[in-house]
Order: C-alpha cells, then structure tokens, then sequence
C-alpha cells in the first residue's frame, strides 16, 4: 500500500465548500464528563486549517459502541460543548438520532464559511460499521469534500470511513493520518538502521502476522510481555503457569528459524519474574522473584521481564536509529510488576534514535509514566497500528484520492 502517497487538506481548496471530516471522538466519559481529551486534541490542526481556510466544517465521530441504535450516555454532545471552547466558537450539535436527520440538514443549510457542526455518533445507526450504502450516501449529501482524520479507525470499511468516499468529490487525509503514516509508513518502510522493533502484550496469535511481516524489516525483534512464553516454551524451556498459547509453539520455532536464516535478532527474557499467584485486584501488593528464564518453576508464573533482561534489551534500544514499541513488557498496571516496561520506555526516553509508539497498551504505559513527551511519536490507533505493521492496507486509508 502505497499511503504516503495520499492528498492531504494542504492540497485541497475548502473555501465555501462543505467539507465532512471523520475524526476520533471516542474519548472516555464518565457521569457524562470527558475523563481524557486528548483525541479531541488531536484533532484540532485539521480542524482549526479547515475553518481558516472558510470551510463549512462538519465533523463526525463514533463513540463507543451502541451497536446501532440510540443510547444517550454515549451521544457526541459533551465532545460539542468541549470543541466549543477549545476553538473559541460556537459548534453546533445536530441531535438527530439517526444522525443524518432534519437537525443535521437544518444546520448545514445555515451553515456560513469556517462555522462547525457536529453530527450526532455514526453508529447510532446499524449500517455504519456494514458500511452500509444509504447510510453513506446520506453522509456524502451533506459534504462537497471528505477528509479523512480518524487513524483509530482506519482499518475498518465503515460508512463514515469509506463508503461516504464514493459519494463527494474529494477524499483527502487531515493532518493526524498524514503524521501517522509519514512516523509509522517511514519507521516500516525506510527505517534509518539499525531499526529495532519491540513486541510485547499478552496474546502471541495477534503479534505473530507483525513479527512475520517484520523478519523482513527490521535487524532486531525484541520479545516481551505475556506472548514471550510461547517463544520460551518453543525453545524447550519449561513456563511454569505462564500464560501460553500451546497452538502456536511450532509457529514461534519457525520464526525463530526464519529470523535466523535472514540474519534478524530476536532477543528473548533471559530472566523472569516470578510470582505463585495473579494480582487480585490488579494493583494489589504482591510477592515476586527473579530467576533465569529456563528456571521458571512449575507452579509459578512469570508477569514480567526480570532485571538483566530489561538491562539487555535497554542496551540494544541505545545503539538503534529507529525503534518501533507495540505492547508492554509485563502486567504494567501492578507497580511491582511494572519494571520492565519503565526500563524500555527510559531507555526509549533517553535515545536519539525515532521512537513510534503503536497504540493501546504501549501508548497508555508510556503516558502513564511521564514518558510521553519524549517520543517522536505516539500513535492513536492501537489496531490501526498493529495492522499497519503486519503490513495490510488499511480501508480508510486505501479509500482516499492518490496525489
């Protein structure tokens, strides 16, 4: 897929013109009150470039998951009244349940250049996510110009993501895909080397199409996190209760043979820490050891890398140009157990080399412990990300206009 090759809002003229822009207002509310507003922060470039340039600004967005039909706690109305006072001007929210309703058409019909509507969560309705041909040309009937800007939701042929496209004139990207591709695209497919790529979290089934598709990229593969036992145990060594995937074992001794005959390292744990028990509740204090990766004992399961490994892998990190980091080293959430995703985020920190953090996991460990500021990049899509690295066209993004 050739995504860095996409027209973008700074090769379109918006003036006058209706321009629908898809971004990703799923943030975390409680009671009603936004808890994180950093995906409404994101997306303000586009949208602020938009009204500059004398757009009719119609913005979109899901927001949770309501599965087709209308639930109040999760309507767009708090994301209204947020964008109003971080762009210092009136948004109008169109509270029309099926979304595109006499509100919606009302409000645009007024609508004069860089005012700002917003339409109520696309999947209110059971078509959005079938991507579902009336629903994305009702879209498409109150827009000239799509834009694209939601990366969170760029793997799914949604309505709002790509059956609108069939239905304007121009379908572009905002400025959150363009620096999602232009960080992610590059660190995959120019990496300045030696280009390092750090795999954790818990579920091997998931990593293991990135890892395939990266023997081919990178010059060395970090392992860590839950889906690290399945290696060991492919390599012979006994997990104790650690989590495991039986199924995919003789998959992770054919990577590590594939990784071998094309000259790519893969670092495993050398050491492990232990405990007898998961933390219940998650945070909750808990007694550990360190021991040698193939000294894991039978009633025992390891919940993070231990110390020497977190020292071997943060050495490696030093002497890369590029790093890419999907998934933690261990259950973060626990304090104790927290170590080793702290070591590789530090040693992240404190490197030259590009440092592209895919979403989700990797994304919420390095803010929740103050690192944030010191990558190049965080991504904001955690399975847009992974399927990005595994190296598929993405939908939302193969849908918009080529330059």
């Amino acid at each position: 897929m050739n995504a860095l090759n996409k027209k973008t809002v700074d090769d379109i003229n918006v003036k006058g013109q209706k321009v629908l822009v898809r971004c990703d207002f799923n943030v975390p509310l409680k009671n009603g009150v936004i808890t994180d507003e950093n995906r409404i922060n994101a997306a303000l470039p586009t949208i602020k470039k938009l009204i500059a340039d004398g757009g009719k600004v119609i913005l979109c967005s899901h927001l949770g998951k309501p599965k087709g039909e209308p639930k109040p706690e999760l309507s767009l109305a708090p994301v209204a009244k947020a964008l109003s006072e971080k762009l210092g001007k009136e948004v109008v929210f169109a509270a029309d349940d099926n979304v595109v309703g006499e509100n919606a058409k009302a409000a645009v019909e007024k609508m004069q250049d860089g005012d700002v509507v917003l339409l109520q969560n696309t999947r209110y309705r059971a078509e959005e996510t079938k991507n579902g041909e009336a629903f994305s040309a009702e879209l498409g009937s109150l827009a000239d110009i799509f834009v694209n800007d939601a990366f969170g939701t760029a793997h799914r042929a949604h309505c709002s993501t790509v059956g609108v496209v069939s239905h304007v004139k121009e379908a572009v990207a905002g400025y959150l895909i363009g620096k999602e591709l232009k960080y992610l695209g590059n660190a995959v497919e120019t990496p300045v080397r030696p280009f390092v790529c750090i795999l954790g979290g818990a579920k091997v089934d998931s990593k293991l199409p990135v890892i395939e598709n990266l023997l081919t990229k990178a010059d060395t593969l970090i392992i860590g996190g839950g889906m690290a036992y399945t290696f060991l145990a492919a390599k012979g060594y006994g997990v104790g209760t650690s989590l495991i995937d039986e199924s995919k074992i003789d998959y992770c001794r054919d990577m590590m043979a594939k990784a071998e005959e094309k000259g790519v390292k893969i670092l495993l744990p050398i050491d492990c820490t232990i405990t007898k028990n998961f933390p219940d509740p998650i945070d909750a204090e808990i007694e550990i050891e360190v021991v040698d990766a193939d000294k894991i004992p039978a009633d025992y399961m390891s919940l993070d890398i231990g110390t020497k490994t977190a020292e071997l892998y943060a050495t490696e990190v030093k002497n890369a140009k590029t790093v890419v980091w999907n998934g933690p080293m261990g259950v973060f959430e626990n304090p104790i157990l927290a170590k080793g995703t702290i070591a590789v985020a530090k040693s992240l920190a404190e490197t030259d080399a590009v440092t592209v953090i895919g979403g989700g996991d990797s994304a919420a460990a390095v803010n929740i412990l103050g690192f944030g500021d010191k990558m190049t990049h965080i991504s904001t899509g955690g399975g847009a990300s992974l399927e990005f690295l595994e190296g598929k066209e993405l939908p939302g993004i193969a849908a918009l206009n080529d330059k």
